[in-house]
């Protein structure tokens, strides 16, 4: 019993270090900026008017950019 308790408890994820306000405010403009790039990809596939698809091309590179950006090495 006490070795399936020891083995359950091994296999368990680690607590991840508690973040700081900077690493928190960067998680958090992270995922906002990857759900905007969705967005913008899902309108992409549905969107036929040859002008609009232009202004969401932009804004996904613009995404892409800040992505980039965001995701180097912290300064």
């Amino acid at each position: 019993m006490e070795a399936q308790q020891a083995e359950a408890a091994e296999k368990q994820p680690k607590a991840k270090p508690p973040l700081t306000a900077e690493q928190a405010m960067r998680q958090r403009e992270q995922e906002g900026l990857r759900l905007a790039r969705k967005r913008v990809l899902q309108q992409l596939q549905s969107n036929l008017n040859s002008r609009h698809r232009k202004l969401l091309e932009q804004e996904l590179a613009e995404l892409d950019s800040k992505l980039r950006r965001i995701e180097g090495p912290p300064a």
